[in-house]
């Protein structure tokens, strides 16, 4: 599992952008609607979710978590 470092909150689509997971906004919407993403093991096709520091995002064999980094 791969730890993405995010300020806070912010919508799924997003942070498939800030892992490298897609490239832009619409490979993103495109990938999210494709039914292939989860959160937290539920399957999510809406790329504005919100998602919150610890949950855990599955594309394919990827798997990254949501992280904050300490202050």
């Amino acid at each position: 599992m791969q730890d993405v470092v995010v300020s806070g909150p912010l919508p799924l689509g997003a942070f498939l952008k800030l892992a490298g997971v897609a490239a832009t906004g619409g490979q993103a919407k495109v990938i999210v609607q494709s039914g292939v993403v989860t959160v937290n093991g539920a399957t999510e096709t809406r790329r504005g979710r919100t998602l919150s520091i610890g949950d855990v995002v599955c594309v394919g064999a990827g798997e990254y978590r949501v992280w904050s980094s300490p202050d």
